[in-house]
């Protein structure tokens, strides 16, 4: 077990039971950091605390927050996951991976069970016995297909009670968008048979809505009713129009939803697209953004972990379950899920990794299209000055501030039980990042009793910055000026990372060097996106949604991601540097040698042979077996 673990997490791993359930991790004020599942709770919790435990720095830094642990206990591995979704959706957890903004997806929802259905958009699925497609990433999306599905199928979206007997209908029956039952324009019968065409339409069976749209207009052209069969007319070339612009992607009549995931490799941002197939066509495709997701040591399973997490969030509230996933990477969790998903839909569901022909092609497609929709996505924001000055503005206004912070300084601490703590310091320009003028440190200092301190580390980091703006360099020749010059800049505006506490050192830290009234400062803390201000009891509380608030949480989380990045990188060197100071016969040139020809990777030493290490410059077969036997 790690060292320094709470007594009250001590007695908590003691008491874990062998069984199946949930597991909540909890910070000192009680609050959720953490949930998940586990076929043994007490193997998997007590992972987290192992001193050879590997993890992500993002559950680095949760497990150095839990203070305590609570569990469910359920029958089944299954029970776990689907509890497992639940107390997500209660906590909203920081540590979870989470789909983006979640709560509300759009759907399309047909109130089949009414009369006269009622098409609308909603954002949450009810057990009332509609018919429910979506989810989709926004509500301009949702707008777009139900304006092209109207000109096919007509359908009332008002709130009339429908009789038959109204005096005049609205203007969407003169605008050919609605069939106007409420004057008898139009039967019980003939309604909800049109309505079951945009139901089938939506599901994917277009060419068997064509062909009985083809038949009716047939009918009525011999009956000699020219202008009903014209109105058939309209609405098959409609529905070619939508159907031209769905892309056959196999020669079957499959239904299947395709995977694909994307992710910055330096921010960490995440996105995933989901095709959905339906009768061998493609019928939409979304994008979703996961927060929270973060590289590992092992790149493609994490990846397949984050496909798997995406599979857990999406289809627990999707209106559909295919009876085939096509991923790109598979989750370790394959067998659960698919069992999961089985149990969702009520006929067996398979979830696949292709590797070859059209599905291969098709998996491609998507996973093009998920770059292609991170890259622009990042582009968008870089580029959109417009953005930058509304999210300024409201900034300045929130805070009371004299001007607006063009030039912006965030500080983060990064420690995990106490080791390699290291400060980030982030700088935004005008709200684009300016990396040139970021900074990193080391943290030497302790706090009381020889015990690590948050608000001594970022009272470390802030003197260390702020003593270089005030203090004068000697003029000396050659001397280069650039680096300094980023240092002499004052921000307009300085964030730390934390609550009242990092604020109060915050203060104090600028009025030591006088710049308490040329520097604002403020703390935001991260369970509720609370700001504090100096001399102010109550948190100040950003619109969510808005412009300010989208940006003090991307300034944050790029100076966590700065700080965690140096961390893990100061680990690694730790790690490597002192195994191999304790092996018997290597000093210092075979260590270097060593780091050398392994590029620093231990695992590729520890896989090396024994002739490939007496390779090593400065090796003998007796280094290279006291390697050998102890890594």
């Amino acid at each position: 077990m790690k060292q320094n673990i709470p007594q009250q997490v001590k007695r908590r791993l003691n008491e874990l039971p062998g069984k199946a359930g949930c597991y909540l991790m909890r910070d000192e004020s009680g609050s959720v950091l953490y949930v998940g599942k586990a076929l043994v709770l007490r193997h998997r919790v007590r992972s987290y605390f192992q001193s050879s435990a590997k993890h992500s720095p993002r559950i680095d830094e949760m497990v150095g927050k839990v203070r305590d642990i609570t569990w469910w206990v359920t029958s089944t591995e299954m029970e776990a996951l689907i509890l497992e979704n639940d107390l997500i959706k209660r906590y909203q957890p920081y540590y979870n991976v989470m789909l983006k903004d979640d709560k509300g997806y759009p759907y399309i929802k047909v109130n089949w069970q009414n009369d006269f259905p009622k098409v609308e958009r909603v954002r949450q699925i009810l057990k009332d016995g509609a018919r429910y497609f979506g989810p989709f990433t926004s509500s301009w999306a949702v707008g777009r297909t139900l304006e092209s599905v109207r000109k096919v199928f007509p359908y009332l979206d008002c709130d009339r009670s429908i009789t038959g007997k109204d005096e005049s209908p609205c203007l969407y029956y003169h605008l050919k968008l609605c069939g106007a039952p409420c004057i008898g324009a139009q039967s019980r019968t003939e309604y909800r048979e049109g309505i079951s065409h945009l139901v089938n339409f939506l599901e994917g069976d277009t060419e068997k809505v064509i062909s009985e749209l083809d038949t009716r207009m047939r009918n009525a052209a011999g009956r000699f009713n020219f202008e009903l069969a014209a109105v058939y007319r309209d609405r098959i070339k409609a529905a070619q129009r939508i159907v031209h612009q769905q892309k056959v992607v196999g020669v079957q009549n499959d239904d299947e939803d395709v995977v694909a995931i994307a992710q910055d490799p330096v921010s960490g941002d995440t996105v995933v697209q989901i095709l959905m197939v339906r009768r061998g066509r493609l019928i939409g495709r979304e994008n979703f953004a996961l927060q929270g997701a973060e590289l590992s040591e092992t790149p493609a399973e994490n990846l397949g972990d984050l496909i798997g997490i995406f599979i857990q969030r999406f289809y627990a509230d999707a209106s559909h379950v295919p009876p085939r996933l096509l991923v790109q990477f598979l989750p370790q969790t394959k067998d659960l899920l698919a069992a999961w998903l089985s149990k969702l839909r009520g006929t067996k569901v398979e979830i696949r990794m292709p590797q070859r022909g059209k599905k291969r092609q098709l998996m491609e497609f998507a996973k093009r299209n998920a770059d292609e929709h991170l890259r622009v996505q990042k582009v968008q924001w870089a580029e959109d000055t417009n953005r930058h000055t509304e999210a300024l503005a409201e900034l300045q206004n929130a805070l009371a501030l004299e001007v607006p912070p063009t030039r912006v300084e965030c500080y983060d601490i990064s420690t995990l039980q106490g080791t390699s703590t290291v400060g980030s310091m982030v700088v935004f320009a005008r709200g684009v990042p300016l990396k040139s003028a970021y900074k990193r440190f080391k943290i030497r200092g302790k706090g009381a009793q020889g015990e690590p301190d948050d608000y001594a580390s970022m009272r470390e980091a802030l003197r260390r910055r702020f003593r270089r703006a005030v203090e004068k360099d000697p003029e000396r020749p050659g001397r280069r000026t650039s680096g300094a010059d980023h240092w002499k800049l004052l921000p307009d505006l300085v964030i730390v990372d934390g609550g009242k506490g990092q604020l109060n050192v915050a203060c104090e830290t600028l009025t030591e060097f006088g710049l308490s009234d040329r520097v604002p400062v403020i703390a935001l803390a991260k369970r509720e996106e609370e700001i504090f201000i100096p001399q102010r009891r109550s948190p100040v509380l950003l619109r969510r949604g808005s412009q300010a608030f989208y940006m003090v949480q991307r300034i944050r989380d790029e100076a966590h991601r700065f700080a965690v990045t140096y961390h893990r990188s100061l680990r690694r060197k730790g790690q490597t540097s002192t195994m191999l100071d304790t092996l018997p016969g290597i000093g210092p040139r075979r260590r270097k040698s060593l780091l050398q020809y392994f590029n620093g990777d231990l695992n590729k030493m520890r896989q090396a042979t024994l002739d490939e290490l007496r390779t090593v410059p400065g090796m003998n077969r007796r280094a290279a077996q006291s390697v050998k036997e102890h890594l």
